[in-house]
Order: C-alpha cells, then structure tokens, then sequence
C-alpha cells in the first residue's frame, strides 16, 4: 500500500488511493483505531482511483461499526466504480440512503 489513504480534517475524513483487496484490510485497521473519537463519520471518497469489491465491503463495516457505537456515518462522492459493483449485489439503495452528494 502506498502513501496515506485516510486523512482526517475537522471533522471529515478523506479516503484517497485504491479501495481493494490489496489495501482495505489496512484501512480498515486504521478506520477502527480512529472511529470512536468521532460523532459522525462523514468519508469523502473522491480521491479514490480505484476499487474493487473489497471496498465495497469496507463501506458495508463501516455501516455496522456506525450502528454499534451509534455513530451517523455518511458517505460523498462514491466511486462509480463501486455503485457499479453495488447494483447486482442490491447494495445501490443502501448506499444511496448514506450518501450526501
């Protein structure tokens, strides 16, 4: 995995990179460290260049962390790349109801 794929600022946290199976398990790792010290989870994904199921995944964890600490997660600029591997799996209208573009 190459450079950082989380950065957080005020209060909004910017996925940058791949999102596949060669680097979510890191991101999520980090995710888990970081994820209670925030009241919302506000991600903006337009940096990714890339991804995969794996990453598709990686938001559905984030879902279920966000129910577990009840914690409002909210998702922007998704990859087309990702809703495209969302609709076959009906995953699109989950993911339309958290996202805020």
């Amino acid at each position: 995995m190459a450079g950082k794929q989380i950065t957080i600022s005020q209060d909004k946290i910017l996925i940058s990179g791949e999102l596949t199976f060669a680097t979510v398990a890191a991101i999520l790792e980090s995710s888990r460290k970081l994820f209670p010290r925030l009241g919302s989870w506000s991600c903006d994904f337009s940096q990714v260049t890339h991804c995969d199921s794996a990453g598709l995944a990686l938001l559905l964890e984030w879902l279920k962390m966000g129910r577990q600490r009840q914690t409002k997660v909210r998702f922007s600029q998704l990859p087309q790349q990702l809703l495209a591997i969302a609709i076959p799996a009906g995953l699109n209208t989950l993911l339309e109801a958290v996202t805020a573009d």
